[in-house]
């Protein structure tokens, strides 16, 4: 006889008995209230809690999305990494966690195509929908973009990691913030300076983080893609998804041409985001994964605009 025959000749008992033999036990008597209406609320009742609460709500929700791009693909599907919070008062003792998700299938069976119109009229009525003067909703999402090889001119995707914040107050209105992260080659400068021949290089991750200017139109400029450019135009060299050897060789000069320091991304960086009109403040961030190091190099710089007015 064999394993399968033994197998298939267990005698098992019914499927309720194999679970009251794991542990379960049959339902208790049901005294408490089935109807919404006749429960208790606790998260409503209303007494002195001692403090505010600066920010109480949902995190790393994750659901589909559609976002729109001034690249290739211009329209794609992704997926959002939410966080939904309102401020409460002393007096209240907590928020309804189900209206956050609520009102997430909501605006999914509408169309969630997300841009900073969606979201601020998202947040708002959030915000509404909690019976709060606040809201605040922050979404991550990888955002796709075609590049081409600068000889071959054959395509491949890239990615950024791109971060959309708003803030709404019935009194104070909107505050928009985005954020970009992208790659990039950095060629060390006093490498190629102090060496024979070659020079050592690494990849590059730009970070940054901008307060948009209240005026800012979405359908005029992409912000995603004016991040991007600020991010590689000052970089050593582009980073590629597909290389022939005639793009290799070209990408390789490139970066020999256009040695940088993070100190120098940093700076070149910003001045891009200063000149941008769109942008009120922003923080500008680069790490490089060494290539001759254990350890990363880092550099970053911040600017508020508003101050010179």
């Amino acid at each position: 006889m064999n394993k399968t025959e033994l197998h298939n000749n267990k005698q098992l008992p019914p499927k309720k008995e194999r679970h009251k033999r794991f542990g379960s036990v049959d339902p208790g008597p049901r005294t408490k209230p089935s109807d919404k209406d006749d429960m208790a609320d606790l998260q409503n009742a209303q007494m002195d809690f001692f403090f505010n609460i600066d920010a109480v709500g949902i995190s790393n929700v994750k659901h589909p999305i559609t976002i729109g791009s001034q690249m290739t693909p211009e329209i794609q599907t992704t997926i959002g990494t939410f966080e939904f919070t309102s401020s409460i008062g002393q007096g209240s003792k907590g928020t309804n966690m189900s209206r956050f998700t609520e009102q997430l299938d909501k605006y999914h069976n509408e169309g969630f195509a997300l841009d900073i119109v969606t979201l601020k009229s998202f947040t708002q009525e959030l915000a509404e929908r909690l019976k709060q003067k606040d809201a605040e909703v922050t979404v991550s999402f990888p955002w796709f973009f075609e590049r081409k090889g600068p000889y071959s001119d054959l395509a491949g995707m890239n990615h950024a990691d791109a971060t959309m914040n708003v803030k709404y107050h019935e009194e104070e209105g909107f505050d928009l913030n985005v954020s970009l992260a992208g790659r990039i080659t950095t060629l060390c400068p006093c490498s190629k300076e102090i060496s024979e021949y070659s020079a050592h290089n690494q990849r590059g991750m730009v970070t940054m983080d901008v307060k948009l200017a209240d005026d800012y139109n979405e359908n005029d400029l992409d912000w995603k893609k004016a991040l991007l450019e600020a991010a590689e135009s000052n970089a050593s060299a582009r980073i590629h998804p597909v290389l022939k050897r005639p793009d290799e060789k070209m990408v390789t000069e490139q970066a020999y041409e256009n040695p940088r320091f993070v100190e120098d991304i940093v700076r070149l960086v910003a001045a891009d985001l200063y000149e941008f009109d769109f942008v009120e403040k922003f923080q500008v961030t680069c790490r490089n994964e060494e290539s001759i190091h254990l350890h990363d190099a880092v550099a970053s710089l911040s600017y508020d605009k508003s101050q010179e007015r």
